[in-house]
């Protein structure tokens, strides 16, 4: 299966368009916005969990990022609630479920091979670090010199340009964003190969957003399982 698999053109989703295709977990649903591989596969997806709903433990071995988009998601290690992210390295592994419920983002190997932190910041958490000229603020999630990640938050109606030098994955978490003339609205997702900057401009209501500043493929991602 590929599915935006061409790294080097920007790609736009609209998730709230896409239908929910089912996992081999009853109850856990996905919508596929890039996908290179069957059921183990290099993927960054938005995932659906059924309240009452559960999938079988697993072992990362390509590594799983995760934000939470609704709800309260959790495992043996804990609950996470809307806002929350973290990071589980390949090596890790855990039993994911969620009782009443929960929307996530979610990335699959593509870590790189040496990539060992694992990194949990619940709602609100994170350094607050400078933020892009117009936009309110800024939080760092994560960072390694490999790559960057944060949350953003957008005033209404402003126009905001940020420099893409090495390859940026934008998620908007609550409000849109209009990009060349597209409005990217609630779950929308971008993604921008280095040297193509993201000029976007937030809706009435403002936008908070999900980034990663890093390139589209790490040149030491982990090798899939053939």
């Amino acid at each position: 299966m590929r599915i935006n698999d061409d790294l080097d053109k920007p790609v736009t989703v609209h998730s709230a368009e896409l239908g929910w295709i089912a996992s081999p977990a009853a109850g856990v649903e996905r919508k596929m916005l890039y996908r290179v591989g069957e059921e183990v596969a290099r993927a960054t997806s938005i995932v659906r969990y059924a309240p009452g709903s559960a999938f079988p433990a697993h072992s990362h071995d390509g590594g799983e990022e995760i934000l939470v988009l609704e709800g309260t998601f959790q495992d043996e290690h804990g609950d996470y609630p809307a806002g929350s992210y973290f990071r589980n390295p390949p090596g890790t592994a855990h039993s994911p479920a969620s009782a009443d419920g929960c929307v996530i983002f979610v990335r699959l190997w593509q870590f790189r091979a040496h990539d060992t932190a694992q990194i949990v910041r619940r709602p609100g958490e994170g350094e607050a670090v400078a933020p892009p000229n117009g936009a309110a603020s800024a939080r760092l999630l994560f960072a390694d010199g490999a790559e960057k990640v944060l949350i953003e938050d957008w005033p209404a109606d402003t126009g905001i340009t940020i420099d893409n030098r090495q390859g940026l994955e934008v998620l908007v978490i609550s409000g849109s964003l209009l990009i060349d003339g597209e409005r990217l609205a609630t779950g929308g997702w971008c993604r921008l190969p280095a040297g193509t900057d993201l000029a976007a401009v937030s809706g009435p209501d403002g936008a908070r957003l999900w980034l990663k500043e890093a390139p589209l493929q790490h040149a030491d991602v982990l090798t899939m399982p053939e």
